[in-house]
C-alpha cells in the first residue's frame, strides 16, 4: 500500500510552501483510506486467535464500519455492528434506503444492532463487553474508530521512506490511532501536525502509543464538533475539488485542508516548507452528508 499516489495540491510562490495530498482515498475499496491500514492487523489478529465474528461500534455514518463490513466479508469473518441511536432499528428497510453508509455495510453481510445514545456511551465497560460474550459467545473486540495498537501498527506503513523527506506531515485526528502510527514512522527531524476534526483534547490517546515529542494537535479547524460543517467548508471543499479534481470528505480531511491553507496564510509554516497532507478517504459518507445540507437548505458536496 505504500505506493500510494502524493499529489500536489498548492504551491505558495512567495514563501515556497508546497502541499500534497497522500492520496489514501484511492487505495482499494476505494474511499476507506485510512481504515484499512487500522483493520489490517486486527483481521490477521483475530484470524490467528481463531475469531470467527469481530464487532465494533460507530454512528449511522461511519467509514470504521463501513469498511469493517467490506473487509471483513473478504476475509470470511462476521462483522456485528452497533451502531448508536435505537431509532434507526424501528424501520429497518426505511433507514437502509435512506442512510447508504449502513445500507453499504448490510450489503457486505454486517449484522447491525442499534441501541440507545445512553446504553452506546457504556460500550467501554467491561459489563457492556461481558453482555457481547454472552449474547455472542467468543468475538474479537473493535473500538469506535478501530484504534487500538493493532491499528497504530497498521497505520505506521501509511508513510513510506521517500515521505521522510517532507518537514511536515499533517493528519486528520478522530480517535488518534491514525496520528498516533504516523508520529512513530516519521523521522525525528519532522513535524506531525494532527487537525483535529472534532471539540476534544485527544493528547492523552495518543501518548498511549507515543514517546516522541514530534508533534501537535491543532484545534482550531474542527468548525463546531465533530460532523459539524458549514457553508465556508463546503464552498472550500468544492473549490479545491474544481481546482485539482480531489474531492475531499467533509468530516476529516476537509477540515484538516482548510487549516493547513489557512495555517499558510497565518505563516505558521516556515519558509521553504514542504508538507505532506493525508487524505484518510472517509467518501462514502458525503452522500448522507449532502442528504443532512439538502434538509438544512444548504449547499452541497461536489462529488466527482
Amino acid at each position: 500500500m505504500n505506493s500510494v499516489k502524493n499529489q500536489l495540491v498548492y504551491k505558495n510562490q512567495e514563501k515556497n510552501i508546497q502541499v500534497f495530498l497522500k492520496r489514501l482515498d484511492q487505495i482499494p475499496p476505494k474511499g476507506f483510506g485510512n481504515k484499512i491500514y487500522k483493520l489490517k492487523y486486527n483481521l490477521l489478529q483475530a484470524k490467528k486467535m481463531g475469531f470467527k465474528t469481530m464487532v465494533s461500534f460507530g454512528g449511522a455514518y461511519s467509514n470504521h464500519i463501513a469498511a469493517l463490513a467490506k473487509t471483513a466479508k473478504t476475509e470470511g469473518i462476521k462483522a456485528i455492528g452497533i451502531i448508536r441511536g435505537e431509532e434507526l432499528g424501528e424501520n429497518l428497510d426505511q433507514t437502509l434506503q435512506q442512510n447508504p453508509t449502513l445500507a453499504l455495510a448490510a450489503q457486505n453481510g454486517m449484522e447491525l444492532i442499534f441501541i440507545s445514545r445512553a446504553s452506546y456511551r457504556q460500550k467501554n465497560t467491561q459489563e457492556f463487553k461481558n453482555k457481547l460474550l454472552e449474547q455472542w459467545g467468543p468475538v474479537y473486540i473493535l473500538p469506535e474508530g478501530g484504534s487500538n495498537e493493532w491499528a497504530v501498527k497498521g497505520c505506521e506503513e501509511i508513510i513510506s521512506e521517500s515521505d521522510k523527506n517532507f518537514d511536515y506531515i499533517c493528519c486528520p485526528v478522530g480517535t488518534g490511532g491514525t496520528v498516533s502510527g504516523i508520529i512513530r514512522a516519521a523521522s525525528p527531524q519532522q513535524k506531525v501536525l494532527g487537525y483535529l476534526a472534532l471539540k476534544a483534547d485527544l493528547s492523552a490517546e495518543i501518548e498511549r502509543y507515543v514517546n516522541s515529542n514530534n508533534w501537535k494537535l491543532i484545534k482550531d479547524y474542527h468548525f463546531g464538533g465533530f460532523a459539524k460543517i458549514n457553508k465556508e467548508l463546503v464552498s472550500f471543499i468544492n473549490t479545491f475539488t474544481d481546482e485539482n479534481q480531489v474531492v475531499l470528505d467533509p468530516i476529516y480531511t476537509g477540515k484538516m485542508m482548510f487549516g493547513i491553507f489557512k495555517d499558510i496564510e497565518n505563516g505558521f509554516f516556515k519558509e521553504n516548507s514542504r508538507i505532506l497532507a493525508v487524505h484518510t478517504g472517509g467518501l462514502q459518507g458525503i452522500e448522507g452528508m449532502n442528504q443532512k445540507l439538502i434538509k438544512k437548505k444548504l449547499p452541497v458536496i461536489n462529488y466527482i
